[in-house]
């Protein structure tokens, strides 16, 4: 169930505003060692490193080398071949090539990978390199950033802008409704679910609570209780932690207030894709959890009906810690193949930590910022339906999923249970999660033995 780093839309003007800006983002102070050539830099010989990523769309890629330009101004012994539209499975690959075939520096949309780059070393450590600098990740980036950029302390790669998860809300069913607030708990969720819902739920939804609704999965809602997934030891910890018991009956319990599974999947598959045709954006359904990118996408299609966003709800048994939301990104590391690892630091390192470079390439693709100074930049020029985001970024609360070696093995088991949960398929909420249990210690084992 790993997502990809989602992307907005953003016009003509704001992209070749954002251009111009990223070529004097080395200028930009609050940043530790921008732009600096200490010890672990490049080397003064002219140089060629080769940049993977996975931006194809004409304003992403207008973004993302007005960066590489501001950083060629800085570094001009640095050129950047940069290679558009890398896929996970062609980084995966790449990561096993030698010489002139191997990239120097990849960036990665699925942070779930990060486990598997890290544990391997396919990816060097950049804590000698960050400490030679005297950066210190945990005073730059937000904790939950930094959590799924590294492995068992192995910090392997660092955050390269992000995406957050709140709630988007139709403010008119609202007031319809006679609901002056979006929820703060799962039990107003619930309520507010029903009282939104029209019918049968066909002309209007008030929340659609299905495992398998674009965005919404048993992770990014279960991760709201801020859950256990691992021992001490690393052994599986699902059946022994509360939360997925007491998620598990949530959704069952609003499930069958909202009509049953039957009616739910009926409804759910007859809603449209997700970007071409969400049910949000049509006016079908009242509330979603959704990330940033959704804030460009209405805007995009102007929509018909006043909407907002705020912080998604939390655990009632949690209420003092609402605020916090789910947090994934782009990750970007280097290549332990690579020969020219001086120079492909000081890359990393500009994109990472130069504020000025990071807010404009957030402004441009609507992203959040990944690092603590950029989220508190006043350069920022993002719609104000966007602060939820940054304020779940910049909450030292908010959540992640760690890394695993076997990618997002344990995501994927955790998810396929709450599907045969909710469809009557598995019955037994606890026999389900030891066997979730059994299922995510082999696959750890597995991978520990490729």
């Amino acid at each position: 169930m790993a997502q990809p780093a989602r992307r907005g839309r953003r016009t003509a003007a704001a992209l070749a505003v954002a251009a111009s800006l990223a070529l004097t983002a080395a200028a930009c102070t609050g940043q530790p060692n921008s732009g600096a050539q200490g010890s672990t830099g490049s080397t003064d010989k002219p140089v060629t490193i080769t940049f993977w990523h996975g931006w194809s769309q004409p304003n992403e890629l207008a973004a993302i080398n007005a960066n590489i330009a501001g950083f060629e101004k800085l570094h001009p012994n640095i050129k950047v071949n940069a290679v558009k539209a890398v896929s996970a499975d062609t980084i995966t690959q790449g990561m096993r090539a030698t010489g002139a075939n191997a990239p120097d520096v990849v960036s990665d949309f699925s942070t779930t990978d990060v486990g598997k780059f890290c544990s391997t070393g396919a990816w060097i450590d950049l804590n000698p390199l960050m400490e030679k600098d005297k950066i210190d990740p945990k005073t730059v980036f937000s904790p939950a950033m930094l959590s799924y950029t590294q492995y068992k302390g192995d910090q392997c790669s660092l955050p390269l802008l992000g995406d957050a998860y709140g709630l988007y809300y139709n403010v008119d069913m609202f007031k319809a409704a006679g609901i002056a607030s979006p929820p703060k708990t799962y039990s107003e969720l619930a309520a507010d679910a029903v009282k939104l819902t029209k019918g049968d739920g066909s002309q209007q939804l008030g929340y659609m609570p299905l495992w398998d609704y674009y965005e919404q999965n048993t992770g990014y809602v279960g991760g709201q209780y801020n859950p256990t997934y691992f021992t001490a030891d690393g052994k599986a910890n699902l059946a022994a932690d509360p939360t997925w018991p007491a998620l598990f009956a949530w959704q069952k319990d609003l499930v069958g207030k909202l009509g049953g599974y039957t009616h739910l999947e009926k409804l759910r598959t007859g809603y449209g894709d997700e970007f071409a045709a969400n049910a949000f954006d049509k006016g079908k359904v009242a509330m979603q959890l959704d990330g940033e990118w959704r804030v460009a996408n209405l805007q995009q299609d102007k929509v018909s009906f006043n909407w907002a966003t705020a912080p998604f709800p939390v655990p009632d048994d949690q209420a003092a810690s609402y605020g916090r939301g789910f947090q994934t990104g782009t990750v970007i590391g280097i290549n332990r193949n690579s020969q020219k690892q001086a120079a492909a630091w000081e890359f990393v390192k500009y994109m990472t930590t130069n504020t000025g470079a990071l807010v404009t390439f957030a402004n441009a693709i609507d992203n959040v910022p990944s690092t603590i100074a950029a989220l508190k930049s006043p350069d920022l020029k993002l719609p104000s339906t966007f602060q939820t985001f940054l304020n779940v970024a910049k909450n030292p609360n908010s959540v992640t999923q760690p890394a695993t070696p076997d990618g997002d093995g344990y995501v994927t088991i955790l998810q396929n249970l709450g599907l045969d949960l909710q469809s009557g398929k598995q019955t037994d909420v606890m026999a389900g999660l030891k066997k979730a249990d059994t299922d995510v210690d082999n696959s750890l084992a597995q991978a520990a033995t490729n």
